[in-house]
Protein backbone atom coordinates (compact mmCIF):
# COMPACT_ATOMS: atom_id res chain seq x y z
CA UNK A 1 0.00 0.00 0.00
CA UNK A 2 1.65 3.45 -1.09
CA UNK A 3 0.35 6.56 -2.51
CA UNK A 4 0.91 6.46 -6.30
CA UNK A 5 0.84 10.51 -6.81
CA UNK A 6 4.06 10.53 -4.16
CA UNK A 7 5.58 7.24 -6.42
CA UNK A 8 5.80 9.18 -9.61
CA UNK A 9 7.27 11.93 -8.09
CA UNK A 10 9.80 9.61 -7.16
CA UNK A 11 9.75 8.17 -10.46
CA UNK A 12 10.59 11.17 -11.88
CA UNK A 13 13.21 11.79 -9.95
CA UNK A 14 14.91 8.58 -11.02
CA UNK A 15 14.72 8.68 -14.47
CA UNK A 16 16.20 12.41 -14.77
CA UNK A 17 19.18 11.31 -12.39
CA UNK A 18 19.72 8.28 -14.50
CA UNK A 19 18.93 9.13 -18.10
CA UNK A 20 21.03 13.16 -17.78
CA UNK A 21 20.91 15.01 -20.77
CA UNK A 22 20.24 12.14 -22.89
CA UNK A 23 20.62 8.02 -23.23
CA UNK A 24 23.34 8.60 -25.71
CA UNK A 25 23.72 4.63 -26.84
CA UNK A 26 19.82 4.61 -27.06
CA UNK A 27 19.03 7.69 -29.29
CA UNK A 28 22.98 6.56 -31.43
CA UNK A 29 21.76 3.19 -31.84
CA UNK A 30 18.28 2.79 -32.23
CA UNK A 31 15.81 4.08 -34.99
CA UNK A 32 12.88 6.27 -33.36
CA UNK A 33 10.45 4.15 -35.27
CA UNK A 34 11.86 0.93 -33.63
CA UNK A 35 9.16 -1.17 -32.11
CA UNK A 36 10.01 -3.64 -29.40
CA UNK A 37 8.34 -5.99 -26.92
CA UNK A 38 10.13 -7.34 -23.87
CA UNK A 39 9.23 -9.62 -21.08
CA UNK A 40 10.18 -8.77 -17.16
CA UNK A 41 11.52 -12.45 -15.86
CA UNK A 42 11.89 -13.68 -12.33
CA UNK A 43 15.44 -15.37 -12.78
CA UNK A 44 14.77 -16.89 -8.91
CA UNK A 45 12.18 -17.56 -6.88
CA UNK A 46 10.73 -14.81 -4.85
CA UNK A 47 7.66 -12.51 -3.28
CA UNK A 48 7.18 -9.97 -5.96
CA UNK A 49 6.70 -6.06 -4.14
CA UNK A 50 7.17 -2.71 -6.22
CA UNK A 51 5.79 -4.91 -10.30
CA UNK A 52 3.60 -2.02 -10.52
CA UNK A 53 5.94 0.94 -9.63
CA UNK A 54 8.42 -0.68 -12.32
CA UNK A 55 5.58 -0.56 -15.07
CA UNK A 56 5.20 2.96 -14.25
CA UNK A 57 8.84 3.78 -14.49
CA UNK A 58 8.01 2.68 -18.76
CA UNK A 59 4.61 4.77 -18.94
CA UNK A 60 5.96 7.70 -16.69
CA UNK A 61 9.09 7.96 -19.46
CA UNK A 62 6.89 7.37 -22.71
CA UNK A 63 3.05 7.39 -22.71
CA UNK A 64 2.46 5.18 -25.37
CA UNK A 65 4.24 2.44 -24.07
CA UNK A 66 1.65 -0.71 -23.40
CA UNK A 67 2.36 -2.64 -20.03
CA UNK A 68 0.93 -5.72 -18.80
CA UNK A 69 1.19 -7.05 -15.64
CA UNK A 70 0.99 -10.19 -14.86
CA UNK A 71 1.55 -11.04 -11.02
CA UNK A 72 0.28 -8.99 -8.22
CA UNK A 73 2.41 -7.26 -5.15
CA UNK A 74 2.91 -9.87 -2.52
CA UNK A 75 2.26 -12.90 -4.67
CA UNK A 76 5.05 -15.30 -4.78
CA UNK A 77 6.79 -16.69 -7.83
CA UNK A 78 8.95 -19.24 -9.25
CA UNK A 79 11.99 -18.74 -11.63
CA UNK A 80 10.95 -18.18 -15.22
CA UNK A 81 8.24 -16.39 -13.87
CA UNK A 82 7.22 -13.19 -16.19
CA UNK A 83 6.48 -10.20 -14.51
CA UNK A 84 5.08 -7.75 -16.89
CA UNK A 85 5.09 -7.37 -20.78
CA UNK A 86 6.32 -4.12 -22.65
CA UNK A 87 5.40 -2.99 -25.91
CA UNK A 88 6.23 0.20 -27.76
CA UNK A 89 9.20 2.57 -29.05
CA UNK A 90 12.42 0.99 -28.92
CA UNK A 91 14.12 3.39 -27.89
CA UNK A 92 12.27 4.78 -25.31
CA UNK A 93 12.07 0.80 -23.44
CA UNK A 94 15.51 0.99 -23.85
CA UNK A 95 16.20 3.93 -21.65
CA UNK A 96 13.84 3.37 -18.76
CA UNK A 97 14.84 -0.20 -18.58
CA UNK A 98 17.62 -0.32 -15.85
CA UNK A 99 15.28 2.03 -13.78
CA UNK A 100 12.08 -0.12 -13.83
CA UNK A 101 14.45 -3.14 -13.04
CA UNK A 102 16.19 -0.98 -10.13
CA UNK A 103 13.48 -0.65 -8.34
CA UNK A 104 11.54 -4.30 -8.65
CA UNK A 105 14.82 -5.70 -7.55
CA UNK A 106 15.76 -4.18 -4.35
CA UNK A 107 11.74 -4.35 -3.38
CA UNK A 108 11.02 -7.90 -4.61
CA UNK A 109 14.53 -8.52 -2.18
CA UNK A 110 13.17 -6.69 0.70
CA UNK A 111 9.75 -8.69 0.50
CA UNK A 112 11.36 -11.94 -0.20
CA UNK A 113 13.48 -11.74 2.80
CA UNK A 114 10.95 -10.44 5.35
CA UNK A 115 9.04 -13.31 4.15
CA UNK A 116 11.46 -15.70 5.91
CA UNK A 117 11.60 -14.09 8.81
CA UNK A 118 7.79 -14.31 8.98
CA UNK A 119 8.06 -17.93 8.39
CA UNK A 120 10.21 -18.15 10.86
CA UNK A 121 7.91 -16.95 13.57
CA UNK A 122 4.73 -18.03 11.93
CA UNK A 123 3.94 -21.11 14.72
CA UNK A 124 3.92 -18.51 17.10
CA UNK A 125 1.70 -15.27 18.05
CA UNK A 126 4.04 -12.73 17.32
CA UNK A 127 3.82 -10.59 14.60
CA UNK A 128 6.72 -8.80 12.94
CA UNK A 129 7.14 -5.10 12.44
CA UNK A 130 9.43 -3.30 10.04
CA UNK A 131 11.01 -0.11 11.58
CA UNK A 132 11.82 3.50 10.29
CA UNK A 133 15.79 2.48 9.83
CA UNK A 134 15.17 2.66 5.85
CA UNK A 135 16.80 4.50 2.56
CA UNK A 136 15.83 7.67 2.77
CA UNK A 137 13.39 8.65 -0.18
CA UNK A 138 12.07 5.36 -0.54
CA UNK A 139 10.60 4.86 2.67
CA UNK A 140 7.23 4.97 1.31
CA UNK A 141 7.96 2.04 -0.96
CA UNK A 142 10.42 -0.08 1.13
CA UNK A 143 7.45 -0.19 4.24
CA UNK A 144 5.37 -1.43 0.85
CA UNK A 145 7.52 -4.46 0.44
CA UNK A 146 8.39 -5.28 3.90
CA UNK A 147 4.17 -5.93 3.87
CA UNK A 148 4.30 -7.45 0.94
CA UNK A 149 6.61 -9.84 2.70
CA UNK A 150 4.14 -10.31 5.45
CA UNK A 151 5.45 -7.60 7.98
CA UNK A 152 3.48 -5.35 9.63
CA UNK A 153 4.51 -1.72 9.31
CA UNK A 154 5.66 -0.77 12.69
CA UNK A 155 5.71 4.07 12.55
CA UNK A 156 5.57 5.22 9.29
CA UNK A 157 6.91 8.00 10.72
CA UNK A 158 7.75 10.18 13.55
CA UNK A 159 4.32 11.20 13.47
CA UNK A 160 2.93 8.24 13.53
CA UNK A 161 2.79 7.33 17.24
CA UNK A 162 4.83 8.67 20.37
CA UNK A 163 8.23 6.36 21.30
CA UNK A 164 10.16 7.23 24.65
CA UNK A 165 13.56 6.31 23.94
CA UNK A 166 16.29 6.73 26.46
CA UNK A 167 16.97 10.01 25.43
CA UNK A 168 13.50 11.64 25.77
CA UNK A 169 13.34 9.43 28.85
CA UNK A 170 16.61 11.51 30.28
CA UNK A 171 15.89 14.93 29.43
CA UNK A 172 12.11 14.12 31.18
CA UNK A 173 13.11 12.59 34.33
CA UNK A 174 12.02 9.24 34.35
CA UNK A 175 9.18 6.74 32.40
CA UNK A 176 6.32 8.06 34.90
CA UNK A 177 7.09 11.47 34.19
CA UNK A 178 7.75 10.74 30.52
CA UNK A 179 4.52 8.79 29.79
CA UNK A 180 2.52 11.71 31.70
CA UNK A 181 3.72 14.22 29.75
CA UNK A 182 2.86 12.25 26.45
CA UNK A 183 -0.68 11.13 27.43
CA UNK A 184 -1.34 14.92 28.47
CA UNK A 185 -0.10 16.20 25.14
CA UNK A 186 -0.31 13.57 22.81
CA UNK A 187 -3.35 13.05 20.11
CA UNK A 188 -6.68 11.09 21.82
CA UNK A 189 -6.11 7.93 19.99
CA UNK A 190 -1.93 8.04 19.67
CA UNK A 191 -0.35 5.18 21.22
CA UNK A 192 2.27 5.31 23.74
CA UNK A 193 5.33 3.13 23.72
CA UNK A 194 8.47 3.11 26.09
CA UNK A 195 11.54 1.57 25.37
CA UNK A 196 13.39 -0.17 27.99
CA UNK A 197 16.62 -2.28 28.45
CA UNK A 198 15.95 -3.63 32.25
CA UNK A 199 13.04 -5.09 33.82
CA UNK A 200 12.21 -2.58 36.43
CA UNK A 201 11.85 -0.38 33.51
CA UNK A 202 9.03 -2.39 32.28
CA UNK A 203 7.42 -2.79 35.52
CA UNK A 204 7.55 1.35 35.87
CA UNK A 205 6.24 1.62 32.26
CA UNK A 206 3.50 -0.81 33.08
CA UNK A 207 2.48 1.18 36.12
CA UNK A 208 2.70 4.69 34.20
CA UNK A 209 0.12 3.12 31.35
CA UNK A 210 2.22 2.47 28.72
CA UNK A 211 0.32 0.74 25.74
CA UNK A 212 3.51 -1.10 24.50
CA UNK A 213 6.64 -2.07 25.86
CA UNK A 214 9.48 -2.36 23.92
CA UNK A 215 12.48 -4.99 25.48
CA UNK A 216 15.49 -3.21 23.90
CA UNK A 217 18.09 -6.25 23.30
CA UNK A 218 17.17 -7.98 26.47
CA UNK A 219 17.75 -11.48 26.83
CA UNK A 220 15.50 -14.48 26.13
CA UNK A 221 15.56 -14.95 29.35
CA UNK A 222 14.20 -11.38 30.50
CA UNK A 223 11.98 -11.53 28.37
CA UNK A 224 10.41 -14.55 29.34
CA UNK A 225 10.40 -12.45 33.03
CA UNK A 226 8.75 -9.18 31.14
CA UNK A 227 6.27 -11.10 30.02
CA UNK A 228 5.10 -12.78 33.09
CA UNK A 229 4.99 -9.69 34.44
CA UNK A 230 2.88 -7.92 32.20
CA UNK A 231 0.51 -10.45 31.53
CA UNK A 232 -1.70 -9.01 28.57
CA UNK A 233 -1.60 -5.92 30.16
CA UNK A 234 0.27 -3.84 27.82
CA UNK A 235 1.62 -5.25 24.47
CA UNK A 236 5.42 -6.23 24.49
CA UNK A 237 7.58 -5.62 21.15
CA UNK A 238 11.40 -7.22 21.12
CA UNK A 239 13.33 -5.46 19.08
CA UNK A 240 17.30 -5.22 18.94
CA UNK A 241 19.80 -7.30 17.26
CA UNK A 242 17.03 -9.45 15.56
CA UNK A 243 18.45 -12.08 13.22
CA UNK A 244 17.12 -15.18 11.16
CA UNK A 245 19.08 -16.93 13.11
CA UNK A 246 17.78 -15.92 16.80
CA UNK A 247 14.10 -14.46 15.94
CA UNK A 248 12.50 -18.12 16.28
CA UNK A 249 13.32 -18.21 20.31
CA UNK A 250 12.64 -14.41 20.94
CA UNK A 251 8.76 -15.11 19.22
CA UNK A 252 8.66 -18.22 21.62
CA UNK A 253 8.85 -15.94 24.80
CA UNK A 254 5.33 -14.66 23.90
CA UNK A 255 5.92 -11.49 23.31
CA UNK A 256 3.31 -9.71 20.76
CA UNK A 257 5.79 -8.39 18.24
CA UNK A 258 9.43 -8.50 17.17
CA UNK A 259 10.44 -5.33 15.04
CA UNK A 260 13.99 -5.45 13.01
CA UNK A 261 15.86 -3.96 10.18
CA UNK A 262 17.46 -6.35 8.95
CA UNK A 263 15.03 -7.36 6.37
CA UNK A 264 15.43 -4.11 4.81
CA UNK A 265 18.94 -3.03 5.09
CA UNK A 266 20.46 -6.21 4.21
CA UNK A 267 17.88 -7.85 1.98
CA UNK A 268 19.62 -8.44 -1.71
CA UNK A 269 18.07 -7.26 -4.97
CA UNK A 270 16.56 -10.69 -6.61
CA UNK A 271 17.62 -11.17 -10.15
CA UNK A 272 14.97 -10.05 -12.50
CA UNK A 273 15.70 -9.45 -16.08
CA UNK A 274 14.27 -7.67 -19.14
CA UNK A 275 14.70 -10.09 -22.01
CA UNK A 276 13.28 -10.00 -25.61
CA UNK A 277 11.66 -13.51 -25.08
CA UNK A 278 9.58 -15.57 -22.39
Amino acid sequence: MYDKFAALRLIDNWLAEDVGFCDLTAQLMIDPASKATFYMNAREPMTVAGVDVAAAVFTRYEPSIKVEVRVADGQVVDKGAVLLVVSGPAQALLTAERTALNIVQRLSGIATETAKYVSAISHTKAKLLDTRKTTPGLEMLEKHAAACGGSLNGRLGLDGGVMLKDNHISVCGSIANAVRIAKAKAPTLTKIEVECDRLEQVSEALDAGADVIMLDNMSIPDMKAAVATVAGRAKLEASGGIRLDTIKAIAETGVDYISTSRPLQSAPAVDIGLDDKL
